[in-house]
């Protein structure tokens, strides 16, 4: 759990880190003492929530989170109580897109898509700065989007969402498949999960990528594919302007996002006879959620300090 005070520039001026309780009542406590450790040291007008569920439209209420132990819980009025100040609750995709599109790689942009991809995919949608909700606040769920009919299970209780190929979580599913595929491979991902099968990880397979491995490299092409894959569909659903891919797998785009843009503009619907979404890695990094919350919750406020 990060809490952070943000300035009117969207400046991270002073932040907290804590662990993440796994009892509700716990979690509001731990919120609350970070908000009142940060206003100790700052003048602070509001909070903002940026969390990774099921945001219900009221904005107050968390419906689900998988991570997180809210189930149908008024989450912001809680905090609100517990810190007398203004409260708003977003979904952290939503979160990061505002703040892209207030200081970020999204400015100007009118028709916007966040991809958020780290563990799972994220995914938000803006059109001139407003956030899209769906009609029951949960949309767009862009990582559940069924590319592969029976493909990989996921958590989520289908097979063959877009994560599961698309992802960081993925990539080590990808290059444990490759090398199982070739069980000759001497590679030094495959030396490495002879030696501990768990410890492969998304992470270490890009930075294995940038050394030369094959299985990697391999794996790292795969997921190009499949993120052009998947954003001809959001293109060809939303018409987007702009793609804007954030998340911790963004942090390796030099590895993948040129072959994921061909092969977006080579599956689109209609391509040759459409413009192309200017697709671009996401400028603000792990502060776009934190960043994004803030801003949401200064509007709200009618605060333009932040």
């Amino acid at each position: 759990m990060r809490a952070g005070v943000v300035d009117e520039h969207g400046t991270v001026v002073d932040a907290v880190l804590a662990p993440t309780p796994d009892d509700a009542d716990a979690l509001e406590t731990a919120i609350a003492h970070a908000v009142e450790e940060l206003r100790d040291r700052h003048p602070v007008s509001a909070v903002g929530l940026a969390v990774a569920g099921f945001v219900a439209p009221d904005r107050n209420t968390v419906r689900y989170a998988p991570h997180l132990p809210w189930r149908g819980a008024p989450v912001a009025d809680r905090i609100a109580a517990r810190t007398g100040l203004p409260v708003t609750l977003e979904h952290d995709s939503n979160a990061a897109a505002v703040a892209e599109y207030t200081y970020g790689a999204a400015r100007g942009a009118g028709v916007v898509v966040l991809v958020a991809i780290g563990t799972g995919i994220g995914g938000a949608l803006l059109q001139d700065g407003v956030v899209f909700h769906g009609a029951h606040g949960v949309g767009p769920e862009l990582g559940h989007l069924r590319v592969v009919p029976d493909g990989r299970p996921c958590s989520c209780g289908k097979r063959g969402c877009w994560e599961r190929y698309c992802s960081g979580t993925a990539l080590a599913t990808t290059a444990r498949e490759l090398m199982a595929r070739d069980e000759r491979a001497s590679t030094v991902l495959a030396r490495e999960l002879a030696a501990d099968y768990g410890a492969l990880t998304g992470r270490r397979v890009a930075a294995a990528a940038r050394e030369g491995d094959v299985i990697a490299k391999q794996a790292m092409a795969e997921l190009a594919t499949w993120l052009g894959e998947g954003l001809a569909i959001v293109a060809d659903v939303y018409d987007p302007e702009l793609v804007v891919i954030a998340g911790g797998v963004s942090e390796s785009a030099p590895l993948f996002l040129d072959d994921a843009r061909e092969h977006y503009a080579s599956v689109l619907t209609g391509a040759g006879h459409r413009p192309l979404a200017r697709i671009r890695t996401a400028q603000l990094g792990g502060d776009a959620g934190l960043v994004g919350a803030a801003t949401l919750a200064a509007a709200a406020a009618g605060d333009v300090r932040g």
